[in-house]
């Protein structure tokens, strides 16, 4: 499989050039990356060539690389109040918040914390390739839309925008997918708290929906303290009771 990436890799490499800024083999597909400013010309070009024909975006998403290869729960320094970002029960779960805890503050304006990533596969070929390009504003991420290209887009791109704050510029109907109408924030993003901002429920004498600050109380993981086991010990007396 990977002799097979390596061959698309070289032609891709060979066809766009410094447009790539980035290219290695996966376990399952072969990868590229490619600068904002040239995504939407690579894209055309992957699925309208007669040489690459990705005639398919079988997957679009959205990624948040804040604090990326940081624990978010670090059990090495695990004491008798917990562990972790959940040990500041005044953090509610903030990514960020607990810089003491080995977690670092998130950075703006890195940009390399908002990628989107795309799935694409040839039928023609019979191959897969994976295609991630960075949003260069982290306060304000902004991409071209591919559903010119590919109109499957159209909700994988909403899906995203809804859930990271990521805009496609040229979308024809950036709304809201999967989050209730005037919701706050965007839930996939790291630093959005795990416990919500708001909660719903029914008002029985408005006779409609309210929203309320949410009454969650952030829960503190600890440790679980394991004690001496007679069932593990080396020598356990009922051993060769059932055979005397």
């Amino acid at each position: 499989m990977s002799e097979k990436q390596e061959q698309l890799l070289e032609g891709l490499r060979a066809r766009f050039g410094d447009r790539l800024t980035g290219a290695e083999t996966g376990v399952d597909m072969a990868a590229i990356e490619v600068a904002p400013d040239q995504l939407y010309d690579v894209l055309k070009e992957l699925s309208d060539n007669p040489d690459c024909r990705f005639e398919q975006l079988t997957d679009l998403c959205g990624v948040d690389y804040a604090a990326y290869g940081e624990g978010e729960w670090i059990t090495e320094q695990a004491s008798g109040s917990g562990f972790s970002r959940g040990v500041r029960g005044n953090s509610f779960a903030r990514l960020g918040l607990t810089g003491i805890y080995g977690v670092d503050e998130i950075k703006t304006n890195t940009g390399r914390r908002f990628a989107v990533v795309y799935h694409l596969l040839s039928m023609s070929s019979n191959e897969r390739l994976r295609v991630r390009t960075y949003c260069e504003d982290d306060n304000f991420p902004v991409v071209d839309s591919v559903v010119s290209i590919w109109a499957g887009a159209n909700w994988f791109e909403r899906e995203a925008f809804d859930l990271y704050g990521i805009v496609f510029d040229g979308h024809p109907d950036l709304r809201r997918l999967l989050t209730d109408y005037g919701f706050v924030g965007h839930p996939f993003r790291k630093d959005f708290p795990l416990i919500g901002n708001v909660e719903v429920r029914y008002n029985e004498e408005k006779g409609r929906v309210v929203y309320e600050p949410v009454s969650i109380q952030p829960r503190v993981l600890v440790p679980r303290v394991v004690r001496d086991d007679s069932r593990y010990a080396d020598h356990n007396p009922r051993e060769g009771a059932d055979n005397g």
